[in-house]
């Protein structure tokens, strides 16, 4: 390894990575926390109603209206939570982090 390599030893690894669990759970339960908080929700609903209200505007029926609403708030769930998306079930790493290891 050259002078100017990061890490130059299992030594600095072991280093970065304790630093990296150390932070990590912090970080995750910090975003947790603003995606769920009461202002998030209240933005949410905020989002969902317009989106609804703009669809009877625009002479969709009522019901349809409400069908797509729901599959809007189903489409943000699944990005935020769903397979594939990004996941924010972080309560379970941080507490496992927490706890020290993967239990899975």
């Amino acid at each position: 390894m050259s002078d100017s390599d990061f890490i130059k030893s299992v030594d600095d690894l072991r280093d970065l990575l304790a630093a990296v669990s150390d932070q990590v759970p912090g970080l995750l339960r910090g975003l947790r926390d603003i995606i769920y908080s009461k202002e998030a929700a209240e933005n949410m609903a905020d989002a969902v109603s317009t989106f609804y209200k703009k669809l009877v505007e625009a002479g969709i029926p009522k019901e349809e209206a409400l069908d797509m609403a729901r599959g809007y708030v189903l489409n943000l769930r699944e990005i935020l939570g769903g397979k594939g998306g990004l996941n924010m079930n972080i309560g379970d790493f941080a507490t496992k982090s927490k706890r020290g290891g993967d239990e899975d």
